[in-house]
Protein backbone atom coordinates (compact mmCIF):
# COMPACT_ATOMS: atom_id res chain seq x y z
CA UNK A 1 0.00 0.00 0.00
CA UNK A 2 1.19 3.52 -0.66
CA UNK A 3 1.83 5.86 2.61
CA UNK A 4 -0.45 9.14 2.12
CA UNK A 5 2.13 10.31 4.35
CA UNK A 6 5.04 10.27 1.46
CA UNK A 7 2.34 11.03 -1.31
CA UNK A 8 1.83 14.67 0.97
CA UNK A 9 5.42 15.50 1.45
CA UNK A 10 6.36 14.33 -2.66
CA UNK A 11 3.63 17.10 -3.11
CA UNK A 12 4.94 19.32 -0.63
CA UNK A 13 8.67 18.91 -2.15
CA UNK A 14 6.65 19.24 -5.41
CA UNK A 15 4.90 22.47 -4.63
CA UNK A 16 8.39 24.21 -3.37
CA UNK A 17 10.22 22.80 -6.08
CA UNK A 18 8.03 23.77 -9.03
CA UNK A 19 8.17 27.58 -6.90
CA UNK A 20 11.91 28.14 -6.35
CA UNK A 21 13.40 25.86 -8.88
CA UNK A 22 15.75 23.97 -6.02
CA UNK A 23 16.81 20.64 -6.66
CA UNK A 24 14.08 18.54 -4.44
CA UNK A 25 16.96 16.57 -3.10
CA UNK A 26 17.69 20.06 -0.82
CA UNK A 27 14.56 18.87 0.38
CA UNK A 28 13.76 15.82 0.14
CA UNK A 29 16.45 13.79 1.17
CA UNK A 30 16.78 15.58 4.76
CA UNK A 31 12.66 15.19 5.10
CA UNK A 32 13.38 11.34 4.74
CA UNK A 33 15.94 11.53 7.52
CA UNK A 34 14.99 13.52 9.93
CA UNK A 35 11.39 13.30 9.85
CA UNK A 36 10.79 9.94 8.58
CA UNK A 37 13.70 8.46 9.96
CA UNK A 38 15.43 6.49 6.88
CA UNK A 39 19.01 5.40 6.60
CA UNK A 40 20.62 8.38 5.28
CA UNK A 41 21.69 5.59 2.51
CA UNK A 42 18.47 4.73 1.46
CA UNK A 43 17.04 8.76 1.22
CA UNK A 44 20.12 9.59 -0.91
CA UNK A 45 19.67 6.36 -3.34
CA UNK A 46 15.74 6.58 -3.23
CA UNK A 47 15.66 10.78 -3.83
CA UNK A 48 18.58 10.03 -7.25
CA UNK A 49 16.12 8.28 -8.66
CA UNK A 50 13.40 9.92 -7.59
CA UNK A 51 15.32 13.14 -8.90
CA UNK A 52 16.15 11.45 -12.36
CA UNK A 53 11.90 10.20 -12.81
CA UNK A 54 10.96 14.14 -12.21
CA UNK A 55 13.64 16.30 -13.88
CA UNK A 56 12.94 13.40 -17.12
CA UNK A 57 9.45 15.31 -17.28
CA UNK A 58 11.57 18.86 -17.26
CA UNK A 59 13.81 17.86 -19.82
CA UNK A 60 10.97 17.37 -22.27
CA UNK A 61 9.16 20.40 -21.49
CA UNK A 62 12.82 22.38 -22.00
CA UNK A 63 13.60 20.25 -24.89
CA UNK A 64 10.37 21.14 -26.54
CA UNK A 65 10.62 25.02 -25.81
CA UNK A 66 14.96 24.83 -27.34
CA UNK A 67 16.08 25.77 -23.93
CA UNK A 68 18.80 23.21 -23.17
CA UNK A 69 22.35 23.92 -24.52
CA UNK A 70 22.86 20.27 -25.25
CA UNK A 71 26.96 21.24 -25.70
CA UNK A 72 26.94 22.53 -22.09
CA UNK A 73 24.96 19.36 -20.82
CA UNK A 74 27.52 17.06 -22.75
CA UNK A 75 30.36 18.70 -21.51
CA UNK A 76 28.98 18.54 -17.86
CA UNK A 77 27.97 14.87 -18.01
CA UNK A 78 32.04 14.18 -19.22
CA UNK A 79 32.82 15.10 -15.96
CA UNK A 80 30.23 13.80 -13.73
CA UNK A 81 29.15 10.37 -14.99
CA UNK A 82 32.84 8.96 -14.78
CA UNK A 83 33.03 11.03 -11.09
CA UNK A 84 29.63 9.49 -10.26
CA UNK A 85 31.01 6.02 -11.41
CA UNK A 86 34.30 6.44 -9.02
CA UNK A 87 32.18 7.85 -6.12
CA UNK A 88 29.92 4.91 -6.15
CA UNK A 89 32.79 2.38 -6.59
CA UNK A 90 33.98 3.91 -3.62
CA UNK A 91 30.62 3.89 -1.53
CA UNK A 92 30.62 0.15 -2.33
CA UNK A 93 34.12 -0.68 -1.64
CA UNK A 94 33.63 1.29 1.94
CA UNK A 95 30.43 -0.15 2.24
CA UNK A 96 28.38 3.62 2.78
CA UNK A 97 25.00 2.36 3.48
CA UNK A 98 26.05 0.62 6.01
CA UNK A 99 28.97 2.48 8.12
CA UNK A 100 28.68 5.58 6.40
CA UNK A 101 25.44 7.17 8.14
CA UNK A 102 27.10 9.52 9.74
CA UNK A 103 29.59 10.81 7.20
CA UNK A 104 26.62 10.83 4.74
CA UNK A 105 24.31 12.74 7.11
CA UNK A 106 27.80 15.34 7.46
CA UNK A 107 28.26 15.93 4.04
CA UNK A 108 24.77 16.26 3.62
CA UNK A 109 24.30 18.54 5.96
CA UNK A 110 27.23 20.97 4.81
CA UNK A 111 25.94 20.54 1.23
CA UNK A 112 22.32 22.12 2.22
CA UNK A 113 24.60 25.09 4.08
CA UNK A 114 26.10 25.77 0.72
CA UNK A 115 22.94 25.63 -1.17
CA UNK A 116 21.19 27.97 1.43
CA UNK A 117 24.33 30.56 0.57
CA UNK A 118 23.86 30.13 -3.12
CA UNK A 119 20.39 31.18 -2.88
CA UNK A 120 21.42 33.90 -0.39
CA UNK A 121 24.30 35.75 -1.80
CA UNK A 122 24.11 34.39 -5.68
CA UNK A 123 23.97 38.27 -6.85
CA UNK A 124 27.20 39.28 -4.80
CA UNK A 125 29.04 36.13 -5.47
CA UNK A 126 28.51 36.58 -9.56
CA UNK A 127 29.28 40.44 -9.63
CA UNK A 128 32.72 39.63 -7.67
CA UNK A 129 33.71 36.52 -9.30
CA UNK A 130 32.00 37.28 -12.90
CA UNK A 131 35.13 39.77 -14.07
CA UNK A 132 37.48 37.60 -13.54
CA UNK A 133 36.08 34.16 -15.16
CA UNK A 134 34.82 36.86 -18.25
CA UNK A 135 38.71 36.79 -18.88
CA UNK A 136 38.56 32.94 -19.47
CA UNK A 137 38.84 31.52 -22.83
CA UNK A 138 36.45 29.54 -24.80
CA UNK A 139 38.57 26.27 -24.12
CA UNK A 140 39.25 27.48 -20.79
CA UNK A 141 35.43 27.30 -20.08
CA UNK A 142 35.04 24.21 -21.73
CA UNK A 143 37.42 22.42 -19.20
CA UNK A 144 36.43 24.48 -16.33
CA UNK A 145 32.33 23.04 -17.36
CA UNK A 146 33.31 19.30 -16.96
CA UNK A 147 35.67 20.34 -13.69
CA UNK A 148 32.22 21.59 -12.49
CA UNK A 149 30.39 18.49 -13.92
CA UNK A 150 32.95 15.66 -11.89
CA UNK A 151 32.36 18.26 -8.80
CA UNK A 152 28.61 17.97 -9.23
CA UNK A 153 28.67 14.31 -9.73
CA UNK A 154 30.63 13.88 -6.62
CA UNK A 155 28.51 15.86 -4.35
CA UNK A 156 25.49 14.13 -6.03
CA UNK A 157 26.05 10.89 -5.57
CA UNK A 158 26.93 11.19 -2.53
CA UNK A 159 23.94 13.44 -0.98
CA UNK A 160 21.81 13.61 -3.86
CA UNK A 161 22.20 17.66 -3.19
CA UNK A 162 23.97 20.20 -5.44
CA UNK A 163 23.01 19.61 -8.80
CA UNK A 164 19.85 22.38 -8.52
CA UNK A 165 21.39 25.54 -6.79
CA UNK A 166 25.26 24.97 -7.21
CA UNK A 167 24.78 24.03 -10.99
CA UNK A 168 22.63 26.90 -11.73
CA UNK A 169 25.00 29.12 -10.19
CA UNK A 170 28.01 27.47 -11.81
CA UNK A 171 26.35 27.85 -15.01
CA UNK A 172 26.06 31.73 -14.69
CA UNK A 173 29.43 32.38 -13.88
CA UNK A 174 30.73 30.15 -16.66
CA UNK A 175 27.79 30.97 -19.23
CA UNK A 176 27.03 35.18 -18.35
CA UNK A 177 25.59 35.65 -22.14
CA UNK A 178 22.78 32.92 -21.50
CA UNK A 179 19.72 33.28 -20.76
CA UNK A 180 18.36 32.48 -17.53
CA UNK A 181 15.66 29.63 -18.74
CA UNK A 182 18.65 28.27 -21.22
CA UNK A 183 20.94 27.77 -18.06
CA UNK A 184 17.63 26.25 -15.67
CA UNK A 185 17.02 23.49 -18.47
CA UNK A 186 20.30 23.02 -19.14
CA UNK A 187 21.00 22.23 -15.26
CA UNK A 188 17.76 20.51 -15.40
CA UNK A 189 19.02 18.41 -18.64
CA UNK A 190 22.26 17.49 -16.98
CA UNK A 191 20.86 16.14 -13.69
CA UNK A 192 18.96 13.01 -15.64
CA UNK A 193 21.98 11.24 -16.57
CA UNK A 194 23.57 12.45 -13.34
CA UNK A 195 20.79 11.31 -10.91
CA UNK A 196 19.78 8.66 -13.32
CA UNK A 197 23.57 6.73 -13.11
CA UNK A 198 23.94 7.69 -9.15
CA UNK A 199 20.68 6.04 -8.46
CA UNK A 200 21.09 2.91 -10.46
CA UNK A 201 24.61 2.37 -8.53
CA UNK A 202 22.68 2.74 -5.14
CA UNK A 203 20.06 0.79 -6.45
CA UNK A 204 22.71 -1.78 -7.33
CA UNK A 205 24.13 -1.32 -3.20
CA UNK A 206 20.51 -2.23 -2.54
CA UNK A 207 19.78 0.94 -1.09
CA UNK A 208 16.84 1.99 -2.91
CA UNK A 209 12.76 1.92 -0.99
CA UNK A 210 11.01 1.08 -4.45
CA UNK A 211 7.52 1.68 -2.05
CA UNK A 212 8.63 4.93 -1.05
CA UNK A 213 9.84 6.26 -4.21
CA UNK A 214 6.43 4.95 -5.97
CA UNK A 215 4.56 6.90 -3.10
CA UNK A 216 7.06 10.36 -3.63
CA UNK A 217 6.38 10.09 -7.25
CA UNK A 218 2.40 10.53 -6.50
CA UNK A 219 2.52 13.14 -5.23
CA UNK A 220 5.34 15.22 -6.79
CA UNK A 221 3.88 14.98 -9.98
CA UNK A 222 1.00 16.81 -9.24
CA UNK A 223 2.94 19.04 -7.18
CA UNK A 224 5.60 20.65 -9.68
CA UNK A 225 2.72 20.91 -12.05
CA UNK A 226 1.17 23.08 -9.84
CA UNK A 227 3.81 25.01 -8.18
CA UNK A 228 4.99 26.02 -11.57
CA UNK A 229 1.29 27.58 -11.97
CA UNK A 230 1.95 29.50 -8.50
CA UNK A 231 5.40 30.64 -9.23
CA UNK A 232 4.34 33.45 -11.39
CA UNK A 233 2.12 34.89 -8.25
CA UNK A 234 4.66 34.24 -5.36
CA UNK A 235 7.26 36.85 -5.26
CA UNK A 236 10.98 34.73 -5.43
CA UNK A 237 12.37 37.67 -2.99
CA UNK A 238 10.30 36.28 -0.66
CA UNK A 239 10.48 32.52 -1.58
CA UNK A 240 14.27 31.84 -1.64
CA UNK A 241 14.95 33.79 1.45
CA UNK A 242 12.72 31.58 3.36
CA UNK A 243 13.77 28.66 1.65
CA UNK A 244 17.84 29.47 2.74
CA UNK A 245 16.66 29.35 6.24
CA UNK A 246 14.71 26.18 5.93
CA UNK A 247 18.38 24.55 4.45
CA UNK A 248 20.20 26.28 6.98
CA UNK A 249 18.12 24.98 10.06
CA UNK A 250 18.27 21.51 8.32
CA UNK A 251 21.87 21.56 7.42
CA UNK A 252 22.77 22.69 11.04
CA UNK A 253 20.87 20.01 12.71
CA UNK A 254 22.41 17.58 10.46
CA UNK A 255 25.80 18.76 11.22
CA UNK A 256 25.65 19.25 14.81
Amino acid sequence: MIDPLYVLSGLVVGLLVGQTGVGGGSLMTPLLVLVFGFNPGVAVGTDLLYASATKSVGTLVHGYNRTVDWQVVRRLATGSVPASLATLAMMATWNAAEHGQRAISMVLGVMLLLTATSLLFRRAFLSLVAPTLAKVTQRGTNALTIAVGASLGVLVTFTSVGAGALGVTALLLLYPRARMAVIVGSDIAHAVPLTLVAGLGHLAMGSVNWPLLVALLCGSVPGIILGSQMAVRVPEHILRPVMAAVLIVVGARLVL
